[in-house]
């Protein structure tokens, strides 16, 4: 598979099969996206929680691609009330897609999106695990340390994890290394950092932290094969 990284927390998957997976769609409005929503080509739309600079341009791509928006089901839900295909899961809920399986997993966050000029609350934030092709990718969506991610180390071997370190709203670098300690995931790669002044972080402190060889940065546009 090829993971291309486009900036905060959006990522695109492609599969040897050809399918084509994106998370986090938050492209119009982000100041380091390669992309604009226009231009993506994706079969399903996979969403880690509610808040903007996340499902950013979900209706319109799905709407655009017929594709189907995977997700915690409030979300699911609000996304087929606008006329998109969806399938809702929750918290420990794994299934079987065309392109693999997809679980979702704790995260320590917060979710609400504004919908009508109302904020409304899009479910429990979660971190994705896709397993696809022998290889297991997380994405830990907009997460905080806790000491629970220890279970993903009991019951994956990641080969790829996509971390946040922009502190503040997520874990900073410092917690960000314990949990790729706790995870002992064989590649990890930060992500939602240097979007907005409040998230600017130095990705190579980062992964100072880490063992020798298990960091990884990736440039916007930059694709990684595993």
């Amino acid at each position: 598979m090829k993971i291309t990284y486009h900036g905060h927390s959006c990522l695109t998957i492609e599969m040897e099969n050809g399918q084509r997976v994106m998370i986090d769609p938050f492209i119009t409005g982000n100041p380091l996206s390669d992309l604009t929503a226009e231009e993506v080509k994706t079969d399903w739309l996979l969403i880690t929680h509610g808040h903007s600079d996340h499902i950013g341009d979900m209706i319109p791509i799905a709407k655009e691609n017929q594709a189907t928006v995977i997700s915690i089901v409030e979300i699911a839900d609000y996304a087929n009330s606008r006329g998109v295909d969806s399938f809702g899961m929750n918290i420990g809920g794994k299934h079987a897609f065309p392109f693999g399986t997809v679980k979702f997993v704790h995260a320590q966050h917060s979710s609400s999106y504004e919908v009508d000029g109302i904020v409304q609350y899009m479910g429990e934030p979660s971190g994705i695990i896709i397993q696809a092709e022998g290889k297991t990718i997380y994405h830990a969506g907009d997460t905080a340390y806790f000491s629970d991610l220890g279970l993903l180390a009991e019951e994956f071997d990641i080969d790829v994890a996509f971390l946040p370190i922009g502190d503040n709203y997520t874990m900073g670098p410092e917690d960000a290394a314990r949990a790729a300690q706790t995870i002992r995931a064989k590649k990890v790669v930060p992500i939602h950092y240097n979007t907005f002044p409040v998230i600017e972080q130095d990705p190579e402190s980062f992964v100072a932290l880490l063992k020798d060889s298990e960091g990884k940065i990736m440039s916007v546009s930059e694709t990684l094969e595993v």
